[in-house]
């Protein structure tokens, strides 16, 4: 017999995913131990798991999953290949509309740039080093790296009055953050700085004089104790941050930041389980009678990438996470502060 740990790494399912897959009925254990709860699989539900893996990934809807099971199961070779024609073509399907709505998209995208005026942007303003530099370390982990998306390879600048507001995101997190300015009394300028010239700027940020930063253009040049540092900005227009980041207001709950780094840390998956209640802590396997009950019936459990989320709690030990619902982003804020925060996107812990 093979533990629910064990038929999550040999199956590639995970645990989290054996979990529903049992409520659900399409993928019950042999046994559950009726003291404890534990799941116990039979050896020959391995290569049923595999299959069941392999056709979530191929996106075959859940109805569809338990027919090819109960075929598979029982020796019907002619029913599955049937079924799996009818998903690749309802794939082909799907993919011909996704293409053909792409396209209008693109049109009405080159339209709106075709009556857009180009502007050329200009400023000089004054910032704090140390503030500066804690800024951007607040936002640096939230960079991407997808070559698909180089303008999300950037962190974008946003100068407005004397806020100088730094963020970033790799579309499954966001992080901004703030500095003050002095001198820049023109309208509202934004550019995106790549990733290189930024950690090159956060170089100089060494000590606590003032830095200066002058836009010409497409061009930015960061001047600090008689040293600068100058390059191109990214041509792409970086998203709306200020839409993505409304959200409605949540509960808030203070971290034990050492005590869920620790809990974190000993997560080797993409994705683990939080059980939120006054406090957060990663969920442990010993409650292992599935969601619904035990953690499930005294807080609300939602699923998050370990590693992002570790990145996120880098940038201190005093914060808090404001949490909206199970599909809404995580929010993760430093005490006595609105201007540093970062949101995390949450993962399904059914899939």
């Amino acid at each position: 017999m093979h533990s629910i740990g064990e038929m999550g790494r040999d199956s590639g399912l995970g645990v989290s995913a054996l979990r529903f897959y049992d409520r659900v009925g399409v993928l019950p254990p042999a046994r559950v131990d009726p003291g404890t709860g534990y799941r116990w699989y039979a050896p020959e539900q391995l290569d049923e798991a595999r299959l069941l893996a392999r056709l979530r990934q191929a996106g075959m809807p859940l109805a569809d999953v338990r027919l090819v099971l109960a075929a598979w199961s029982g020796g019907d070779t002619g029913l599955v290949p049937r079924l799996l024609d009818g998903h690749l073509r309802r794939l082909e399907r799907e993919l011909a509309d996704a293409r053909g709505a792409l396209s209008a998209v693109r049109a009405r995208l080159g339209h709106k740039e075709s009556t857009m005026t180009t502007t050329t942007r200009t400023a000089r303003l004054t910032v704090p080093a140390t503030e500066f530099a804690a800024a951007l370390d607040s936002v640096r982990f939230a960079v991407g790296t997808d070559p698909e998306l180089p303008v999300l390879g950037g962190i974008l600048f946003d100068a407005e009055g004397e806020d100088l507001h730094v963020v970033a995101t790799d579309r499954y997190r966001m992080a901004v953050a703030r500095a003050s300015t002095t001198g820049h009394g023109g309208e509202r300028v934004r550019l995106t700085v790549p990733a290189p010239l930024v950690d090159a700027m956060r170089a100089l940020l060494t000590g606590d004089s003032p830095a200066l930063l002058t836009v010409d253009g497409d061009g930015i040049e960061l001047e600090t104790q008689g040293r600068r540092v100058a390059g191109q900005v990214l041509g792409e227009e970086f998203p709306d941050y200020r839409r993505l980041t409304r959200l409605p207001g949540g509960r808030r709950i203070p971290l034990d930041v050492p005590a869920l780094r620790q809990g974190l840390a000993g997560q080797d998956g993409e994705r683990c389980a939080l059980v939120l209640t006054d406090t957060v802590t990663v969920a442990d396997e010993a409650f292992e009678s599935g969601f619904g009950s035990g953690y499930g019936a005294d807080g609300d459990r939602v699923g998050v990438n370990p590693a992002f989320l570790l990145e996120a709690l880098a940038v201190g030990d005093d914060m808090l996470l404001e949490y909206v619902g199970p599909k809404a982003p995580l929010v993760l804020l430093r005490s006595g502060t609105e201007d540093a925060f970062s949101l995390l996107m949450p993962c399904t812990l059914d899939a």
